[in-house]
């Protein structure tokens, strides 16, 4: 028999009965039923129930056991008496009678429990992250995150991608987050970064003749975390193919991504065909470029109901300044007085005056509208609004007014309060969608100057003539995002291939020829010798397997996470190095302000 294991913690099943095994794992619980104990033994496989009555010679060690010691155990497989079969474990059928019991290395008191889901301080899960992911949910995300990867990479390689690894040591870029710096032993005062992604390679192997290029790509950005995006690294499936339009992109990446999740909905419904909805309109039909289609509400504008109106506060704001806007929000069952005022409680928590509405009821056999702003605009603008908002006896609808660019977030805001609020939302979906048509540039007010609004790679809808003879923020690009459930999954774009192109798209960004050179000088170069046409994209592993996993934080589906300071409590990192080790990079620490 193997020194540690007949069978894992897993295998055993009614038909071993009568069978010696031998298994090895760790101290789930132990419970004392009467004097005899029963042992819940785990390993990476599944649970088995040890017994150890008191005629067992391995009982004297099992009373000495405590919660996650290793152990092998020796015994009988015997069949569990009906009455005490577990149905939800899948060796619930059988225990096994301890005959003798091996430590294989002990435990103190543990600072994290493993047994339960019990909730602790993020700072203890990350410094004993080894211990945390012995935990029942944990361990499944992270073997989901796995299962993902192998079938993203079956899902490539079965339509003809080939997966190609990329440079983790690269050269600093001016665009995007900020880089992490690596600094050059041999090129003293010099430093390499790492890869925000593998964008320049990936469109140098399509220049290079390859043709779909894939890859499960490390991405390294110095910004601060957010929920949606792990400080430090995160992976993506990268994606780039030669000679497609958009239309190509999307007819080779949408089977994928919804190949992924369709193999663990887990009986949640999948978006069979994903729409394409162009970013003007998602923002002003969802006041976000990532919305939530599970969420059926969608906005409208209703300025000309209020034009002249009654309702002094918006009449007087869309008399003062003709790009004034008035946008609805619907509210399918949300018509009381109380919800309504508690939506208009938390707008006025979240920094705004307030929130003007309507609710609607029946009167006399009629809908009559209700509130301050159905009284001061009238019987009849009420009724119109309702009937072009599709709305009946018990629902409402809500206002925000002004320039849209400026309310536009906190309207997106209200729709999600108001689909949680009223339970609208179907959280037995993922709701996928392409967001296409971003805007080629935006305006940086901090900075007074035209921005790249995307990706400064993209091809400019128009090309080279739109950028010459267009307002640069009009234009839009060939720039698409996947969505799913309220998240960014996804971004690509079909590639500016001309060197002309890309020389003035950068100049109107406000970066010169010699920017473009010592930055971009390979891609550049690159681009003069013959570029195929080309256009990728990536999508986020961490955001779907966090999706598919039903986790609310990137930490629940990463092994080993950063803090929110963005340190590694387990290893110790980022760290000081030794004075040796910066004389030998010629770095000198300059003195932190304040220390």
């Amino acid at each position: 028999m193997h020194r540690y294991r007949s069978h894992t913690c897993g295998a055993l099943r009614a038909d071993n009965a009568g069978e010696t095994a031998r298994l090895s794992g760790w101290v789930h619980r132990v419970r004392d039923h009467g004097g005899v104990l029963f042992i819940d033994l785990r390993d990476h496989y599944g649970l088995t129930q040890i017994v150890a009555d008191p005629d067992s010679p391995a009982f004297a060690v099992a009373e000495t056991l405590r919660a996650e010691w290793c152990l092998r155990v020796d015994g009988m497989v015997k069949p569990r008496t009906p009455e005490t079969i577990n149905p939800d474990l899948p060796t619930g059928e059988i225990e096994v009678f301890a005959s003798e019991i091996e430590i294989l290395s002990d435990a103190p008191e543990l600072p994290v429990p493993v047994f339960g889901e019990l909730d602790y301080p993020e700072d203890t899960r990350l410094r004993y992250r080894f211990l945390d992911l012995r935990r029942e949910t944990l361990h499944q995300s992270i073997m989901l995150r796995s299962s993902v990867v192998a079938k993203m990479r079956e899902l490539m390689t079965g339509t003809g991608f080939t997966e190609f690894q990329t440079p983790i040591l690269t050269a600093s870029s001016p665009e995007g987050a900020r880089d992490f710096l690596v600094p050059s032993r041999l090129q003293p005062g010099r430093f390499y970064a790492l890869p925000q992604a593998p964008q320049q390679f990936k469109q140098l192997i399509m220049m290079a003749g390859f043709d779909r290029y894939f890859q499960i790509a490390p991405c390294f950005r110095d910004e601060d975390p957010r929920a949606d995006r792990l400080p430090g690294e995160f992976y993506q499936l990268d994606v780039e193919m030669s000679f497609v339009t958009q239309d190509d992109v999307f007819e080779a990446m949408e089977p994928v991504i919804r190949g992924v999740f369709e193999d663990f909905a887990e009986g949640r419904s999948v978006t069979a065909e994903f729409p394409r909805i162009r970013h003007a309109d998602v923002m002003r039909l969802y006041g976000t470029d990532k919305p939530d289609l599970r969420n059926p509400i969608a906005m409208q504008a209703v300025t000309d109901h209020f034009r002249g109106s009654g309702f002094k506060v918006f009449a007087g704001m869309i008399e003062a300044d003709e790009s004034v806007e008035v946008w609805a929000i619907p509210a399918p069952g949300g018509g009381s007085r109380a919800f309504c005022d508690r939506m208009n409680s938390w707008a006025q928590g979240e920094g705004q005056p307030g929130l003007g509405y309507i609710f609607f009821r029946e009167e006399e056999g009629a809908i009559s509208g209700a509130g301050p702003v159905a009284k001061n605009i009238g019987a009849e603008r009420t009724a119109a609004m309702r009937e072009q908002l599709g709305l009946g006896t018990g629902d409402a609808v809500f206002f925000v007014a002004g320039v849209p660019k400026k309310f536009v977030d906190f309207a997106g805001s209200a729709r999600d309060r108001i689909g949680t609020e009223l339970e609208l939302i179907d959280e037995n979906a993922f709701a996928l969608a392409w967001i296409v048509d971003f805007p080629m540039y935006e305006w940086d007010e901090e900075a007074k100057k035209v921005e790249f609004s995307h990706n400064p790679f993209s091809m400019p809808q128009g090309g080279l003539e739109a950028l010459e003879n267009e307002d640069p923020l009009t234009i839009d690009a060939f720039q698409y995002d996947i969505i799913c459930n309220g998240f960014e999954i996804g971004s690509g774009a079909i590639r500016n291939h001309r060197p002309e192109i890309m020389k003035k798209a950068f100049a109107i960004a406000g970066y010169g020829e010699d920017v473009l050179e010592s930055k971009f000088g390979g891609m550049l170069r690159a681009l003069q010798f013959g570029a195929p046409p080309h256009g990728g994209m990536a999508a986020g592993l961490d955001r779907i397997v966090m999706l598919l996993a039903g986790a609310k934080n990137l930490r629940e589906v990463t092994m080993f996470p950063m803090n929110q300071q963005a340190e590694d409590l387990l290893m110790g990192a980022p760290s000081e190095v030794t004075p040796q080790q910066l004389r030998d990079l010629g770095i000198r620490l300059a003195p932190q302000s304040g220390g």
